[in-house]
């Protein structure tokens, strides 16, 4: 995906729009939450979040609950790239899942859903 995001003059990592991809979905997340969604650790995502926010792509704001975590916050820019990767992410998808059936498509779904489970 990174190889398309490059042919596309998306300025971005793989890594960083994971995060995006998920305030897409849930804009207003703290870190640790991030944290979970991604599966990485606090250092981590304190390293996207500060790139991101030298990007202009997220802002951090202080809970109202509790001035110690931190609440992550889509900028406009952000917004406006959501569509944009989008539809880099898919047509990545299309090319890596060329020739594959729904049938395998299901079967490494549910692999995997297990996978994930036994290591809950």
């Amino acid at each position: 995906m990174q190889k398309n995001f490059k042919a596309n003059s998306i300025d971005i990592t793989i890594e960083q729009w994971s995060v995006l991809y998920h305030l897409w979905k849930e804009d207003g997340m703290s870190q640790q939450s991030l944290c979970d969604a991604t599966f990485r650790d606090k250092p981590s995502i304190t390293r996207l979040v500060d790139n991101l926010e030298k990007l202009r792509l997220v802002k951090r704001v202080a809970s109202k609950d509790d001035r110690r975590i931190n609440m992550i916050y889509l900028t406009p820019e952000a917004l406006e790239l959501q569509v944009k990767t989008m539809e880099v992410a898919n047509q990545t998808l299309n090319e890596a899942l060329a020739g594959v059936t729904n049938g395998q498509i299901e079967i490494a779904k549910e692999v995997l859903q297990q996978v994930y489970e036994n290591l809950k």
